[in-house]
């Protein structure tokens, strides 16, 4: 005798598979992207505030780069200049995305240093 249904709760099972699947597919997807965005984000602002820290464009160094991280979608969180001739800036910024289906919020920070190349010890 053969159970009538048992090929419905199995595709049904399946189906139900294959959507986590690709829930959990479209977050990881999601987060790459937010990185991509963060780490493109803090390195353009480093690289912008190295070059007013070097006096190559106007403006004072971090506030470049808040205005640059903002302009792609991020939130400077820390700016530093440093360095002997003080013309390396290192700064922080952070992307904010939402996950697919739900209402929650995920960060992603990166850090980024621009400047003249470390000197060997």
């Amino acid at each position: 005798m053969t159970q009538r249904g048992s090929g419905t709760v199995l595709a049904i099972g399946l189906g139900i598979a294959a959507m986590v699947l690709i829930c959990a597919l479209s977050l990881l997807s999601q987060a790459v992207s937010g990185y991509q965005r963060a780490a493109s984000a803090a390195d353009l602002a480093a690289l912008a505030a190295a070059d007013a820290a070097r006096g190559l464009s106007p403006g004072e160094p971090c506030q470049v780069a808040d205005s640059v991280a903002s302009r792609h979608g991020a939130v400077l969180n820390f700016c530093e200049v440093q360095g002997p001739m003080f013309d390396t800036v290192r700064v922080s910024a952070s992307v904010q995305f939402s996950a697919p289906l739900s209402v929650f919020y995920q960060q992603v920070t990166v850090q980024a240093r621009a400047g003249p190349p470390s000197q060997p010890a």
